[in-house]
């Protein structure tokens, strides 16, 4: 049995898709299963990562977790995970972390917790496999609503670059280190085939949409009232934007090869995350 945290997310859906689609007996550990809009035949549980005693019940008989958790609660909740996991003999975790846990220089809130995070798990002595995307390109449907009323992409940092990926990826990367063989002890910076700026991506979605879109760069106070008022938390906007910052820093435009290596085929484009989602987008 393979545990999956976050189950309802962008990545944590298309890992519990992708592990069912190969016939894996699949658990999804959720706060809300009500509203957890999974198939029928996953077995959803109801738990919080910050109350042991929820862990240790959804980790019975499972031997392999996928683990993705969010916010200032990362390193905390990783801990919990990790502690119970190891008392219950669990064999494996892979855990979603960030692109730039490995940089020194990377202080912000996001890898720093994330480095946490990565402390925990490792010292369960359970077998592990960090995944380190750089960047999402399902972070582009923020901009959704101002494309379909305005014809306009509002984001910060235009000079920035992230070789974005796909969720797809990350699920097939993930999937492949939960059930597959060799990946104990590694770690796979995941980045799809391009950098693209927000405006770069513009064009590529104004292309794809078949009608003309502009992009407006903001100041990153605007985007981080804009955060605000779509109900983030203050301490988790400023990480927002401290990460987006990054953007702007050469690391996160460098293209990786993992998702190449271990899943046998290159990363999607953007262009194709853009056709998929294009309803999404429509006028």
């Amino acid at each position: 049995m393979i545990l999956v945290t976050g189950a309802t997310g962008t990545v944590g859906r298309a890992v519990v898709d992708r592990l069912r689609a190969l016939g894996q007996p699949v658990r999804a550990l959720t706060r809300r299963p009500e509203t957890a809009g999974l198939p029928g035949d996953i077995e959803v549980v109801r738990g919080d990562l910050g109350v042991p005693e929820d862990i240790s019940a959804a980790l019975t008989d499972v031997d392999r977790v996928f683990l993705l958790t969010a916010g200032p609660e990362i390193p905390g909740h990783d801990a919990n995970l990790a502690a119970a996991a190891a008392a219950s003999g669990v064999r494996r975790i892979v855990k979603l972390s960030s692109g730039r846990v490995d940089d020194a220089t990377a202080t912000d809130p996001i890898p720093a917790w994330h480095r946490a995070g990565e402390a925990a798990v490792r010292e369960s002595g359970i077998p592990w496999t960090m995944l380190r995307p750089l960047g999402f390109m399902s972070n582009a449907l923020h901009w959704a609503g101002a494309v379909r009323a305005q014809d306009t992409v509002l984001a910060p940092f235009g000079q920035g670059r992230i070789a974005v990926v796909d969720a797809g990826d990350i699920a097939a990367v993930a999937t492949e280190s939960l059930i597959g063989a060799g990946h104990e002890g590694r770690s796979y910076t995941l980045s799809g085939p391009q950098a693209l700026s927000p405006g770069e991506q513009t064009e590529i979605l104004a292309e794809v949409l078949g009608r003309p879109l502009r992009y407006v760069e903001t100041a990153p106070a605007e985007a981080r009232a804009a955060l605000l008022s779509f109900g983030v938390e203050p301490e988790m906007a400023d990480a927002i934007m401290a990460l987006r910052a990054t953007a702007l820093e050469s690391f996160t435009s460098v293209v990786h090869p993992a998702v190449e290596a271990v899943t046998g085929r290159p990363p999607r484009s953007f262009r194709e995350w853009a056709v998929e989602h294009r309803a999404e987008f429509a006028a």
